[in-house]
């Protein structure tokens, strides 16, 4: 009879911990400190599948839950929230999430509160993007694609942009924003002119080079730790209607990276002769060649140039052109490629559409996506390199480690910038020389092979530290706070002081991992 007893009282115990879980299935846990204001509490959501599409990025490596996602509609939402978690004893992490095209983890929060940006678009009823004369007014969570169309319509466009335009405004000007006009336009964070902004105590400024400017400059590349970005006004100029789009092949490292410092040298805004846009990257005798841009009959020969030197490098030049201007173009490109010492007759063209050539990534994405390749994992490297040591680092790390190492090839860019196109005053941190390189070690994988490219990434990590290649990384996550304070150098202390100032809870983008 006892044992019956224990039986049927052991059942009901079971029978309510099974009717709690189904209850609260999609609910706030009943039992859980965290209770937020009534009229926040509709816009929280706990639903499992929302859950799980929060705890994901682009990078397919860091999985973190969180506690709710938030779904607002309208930024006092966000305000409310902060200041929510600030009242707390013990306050909750939030992160705000736009296109979730992190690969570290960056836009997660474990046990916090995740904010789904995207949402905001929902409700702003056409206010999204509003394009004046000079400027564009942005809502953080509008992505960059939808900004070039809008203001293409009137003629216009912003001057710098991101390799990828389906990410969130907010996102990339967390960041620095780069792509090939960074040399002559700066990032994206030099092209801004003011921002609404809620900071980590839940206050709403709106701010500029001169009005609360050290939000300002503390948010623009500031890794989203000391405010949320829900406005944005970006520069415009006239908007060309054409590109004449150039690589140029090269099998001598020194002549490849002479001659895309000498066309960045060529920088003022207003310079008609000067180059638009300059990148490079590397093809490695590793499959897969991607050949795709060339003309068919010439990709035998440029296969038996990798093959011949295991390695070749390729400047991506670009023109733009209009109307107006269609007549010189020609003559402007080759004033551009005279004297450059790629290898003779490798050289080619395209001419397409300026929408076409900016978003040309977005073709490659559908190719990935029908096969079933985007959704991989992405354990991706990117850094600025000083200019004085680019030579040390196409030895030790393009030569000496990716392409003795027996891992497939994936998409190696590099290219200068100059560092006077960049305001110091700003959180984001490049490379101590007047030029420097950013290298994107983009490389994809099957989930078994994550570890072998994180290993990869910590031995040329470690060959630059070993050999004094200062380099600073980009678009990083996950450090210790001793590599946080190294990777930020004489930023350090400001840094910690806005975080101080802004967000002294430490609420903000934990994911980052820079205050954990």
């Amino acid at each position: 009879m006892a044992l019956n007893n224990f039986s049927f009282s052991k059942a009901l115990s079971l029978l309510c911990i099974t009717s709690i879980v189904v209850l609260t299935q999609g609910q706030p846990n009943p039992f859980s400190p965290f209770q937020p204001p009534q009229d926040l509490a509709p816009k929280l959501s706990y639903d499992a599948q929302i859950l799980s599409q929060a705890s994901i990025d682009y990078g397919h490596i860091v999985n973190e839950n969180p506690y709710a996602v938030l779904q607002p509609s309208n930024v006092n939402d966000i305000i409310e929230l902060i200041k929510y978690s600030n009242s707390l004893p013990t306050p909750f992490t939030i992160a705000a999430r736009g296109q979730g095209h992190s690969v570290d983890g960056q836009a997660m929060a474990h046990d916090g509160v995740v904010v789904n940006m995207t949402r905001l678009g929902d409700f702003r009823n056409g206010s999204g993007i509003i394009v004046y004369d000079e400027y564009v007014d942005v809502g953080g969570e509008q992505i960059w694609i939808d900004v070039l169309h809008a203001t293409l319509e009137r003629g216009l466009t912003p001057l710098s942009w991101t390799d990828y335009l389906y990410l969130s405004v907010g996102g990339t000007l967390s960041n620095a924003g780069i792509s090939g006009q960074t040399f002559r336009f700066g990032p994206q964070i030099s092209n801004v002119l003011e921002l609404d902004v809620v900071t980590g105590k839940g206050d709403f400024v709106t701010c500029s080079g001169v009005n609360n400017s050290e939000t300002f400059y503390a948010v623009l590349g500031g890794l989203g730790q000391f405010g949320i970005i829900t406005r944005a006004r970006i520069a415009l100029g006239p908007a060309p209607t054409r590109v004449k789009w150039l690589r140029l092949i090269y099998n001598d490292f020194s002549a490849f990276s002479g001659d895309q410092e000498h066309l960045i040298s060529f920088n003022e805004r207003n310079d008609t002769n000067a180059a638009d846009y300059v990148e490079g990257f590397l093809l490695m005798n590793k499959p897969p060649l991607d050949l795709s841009f060339y003309p068919e009959p010439d990709q035998p020969r440029i296969t038996s140039l990798v093959n011949q030197y295991s390695i070749i490098y390729i400047i991506e030049l670009v023109k733009y052109y209009d109307n107006n201007s269609q007549a010189q173009v020609d003559k402007e490109v080759e004033n551009l490629v005279q004297g450059l010492k790629f290898v003779p007759t490798f050289q080619f063209e395209k001419d397409v559409s300026y929408e076409e050539f900016l978003n040309r990534v977005h073709a490659d994405e559908v190719i990935l996506r029908s096969k079933g390749l985007w959704d991989v994992p992405h354990p991706w490297l990117n850094m600025f390199i000083p200019s004085s040591r680019i030579s040390d680092f196409n030895e030790g790390v393009f030569k000496g480690i990716i392409l003795k190492q027996n891992i497939s090839s994936g998409i190696f860019i590099l290219y200068p910038m100059n560092r006077n196109k960049w305001d110091d005053r700003m959180s984001a941190v490049i490379a101590d020389e007047d030029v420097f390189y950013t290298t994107g070690i983009l490389v994809s994988s099957d989930v078994d092979n994550v570890g072998v490219i994180q290993t990869q990434n910590q031995q040329i990590l470690q060959l630059c530290k070993d050999n004094g290649i200062e380099i600073r990384e980009y678009l990083t996550g996950n450090k210790t706070n001793e590599g946080w304070v190294q990777h930020f150098g004489s930023k350090w202390q400001l840094f910690e002081g806005r975080k101080s100032e802004f967000d002294p809870k430490k609420i903000l983008s934990p994911g980052q991992g820079i205050f954990s």
